[in-house]
């Protein structure tokens, strides 16, 4: 009886093996080609159960949804015979299983036709363009001309080509390096024109500022001297008036200055007499006022009129 089993079992799994090579199925995202012995038989866009002769027919599925291609990057000279890598970034549909088996057979190659078709496009609207057009406005101008070749181009394959973009366009590392070098170098000359020119205007500023101090100097030294001379013609005339008024108030007033100065303590030590003149009004205090029309002379009294 195992025996038996074994032999259904085997029976079984033979007859599996031959029902799946007489069926296959399609997938909401796919769609199908038959071949039969390199013919393209039939094409198969909705998804369900379908039948094949098995060993003869081959199935080959396209996807139904968008495609992403991402070839790699590739030196590029642009029109002012820079050189750049570039690398783009391209979307398509594989609209006509059958167009695009008869032209390009399978999935691997027709991408890499689709490739070099983008290439081609890329290099002649690059070929034509400048660096700085990359780095401006007229990029989206570029990269819709790019779309427009690559459509056109592409629609023989029986793909419908959604987008197609610039991932990166880079100098290349050689490139860039002297150009960072050069760009430094550049900056340093632009830094050391600057501190030469604000250490001219410092100086400038400098000698207008100590040009301005000298001015302001002279000018209240100027001030300063008529104001001491007003000063002073003012207290000789207050002294004058004062004496007219009072001599013996004058006199005893020029004393006290003389004391002021004569015994300060900076003043040399001097050696007197009680009874010495100088020492008078120390003494026995001021002068009476005189009672006659006589002035007193103010150098007998202790010191000349101003």
């Amino acid at each position: 009886m195992k025996r038996y089993g074994f032999v259904g079992l085997a029976a079984a799994a033979i007859l599996g093996a031959v029902a799946l090579s007489f069926a296959f199925t399609v997938e909401e995202t796919q769609r199908a080609l038959v071949v039969r012995l390199g013919m393209p038989l039939a094409v198969h866009d909705d998804p369900g159960l379908y039948f094949k002769v098995p060993f003869i027919d081959t199935v080959i599925f396209f996807e139904r949804r968008l495609v992403s291609l991402e070839p790699p990057a590739e030196q590029i000279i642009l029109g002012d015979q820079k050189r750049i890598e570039a690398s783009t970034y391209t979307r398509f549909r594989i609209s006509d299983p059958l167009a695009f088996y008869q032209a390009v057979g399978g999935i691997e190659q027709g991408q890499s036709r689709l490739a070099q078709i983008v290439n081609s496009a890329v290099r002649r609207e690059l070929g034509q363009a400048k660096l700085v057009d990359l780095l401006s406005t007229e990029r989206d101008r570029i990269i819709d001309a790019i779309r427009s070749q690559v459509i056109e181009r592409s629609r023989s394959l029986g793909v419908d080509v959604v987008e197609v973009r610039l991932l990166r366009a880079d100098l290349p590392a050689e490139t860039s390096q002297a150009i960072y070098d050069r760009m430094k170098s550049e900056r340093q000359r632009e830094a050391k024109e600057l501190r030469a020119q604000g250490f001219e205007w410092a100086q400038e500023i400098q000698a207008r500022a100590d040009r301005q101090k000298t001015i302001i100097l002279a000018e209240a030294q100027q001030k300063a001297k008529v104001t001491r001379g007003e000063a002073d013609a003012a207290a000789s005339q207050i002294l004058g008036d004062a004496y007219d008024r009072s001599p013996a108030f004058y006199t005893f007033l020029r004393t006290q200055q003389t004391y002021r100065q004569t015994l300060a303590g900076a003043s040399p030590t001097l050696l007197l007499s009680p009874d010495v003149d100088f020492l008078g009004a120390l003494t026995k205090g001021p002068s009476p006022e005189p009672t006659t029309g006589e002035k007193p002379s103010a150098r007998a009294e202790g010191g000349p009129r101003p």
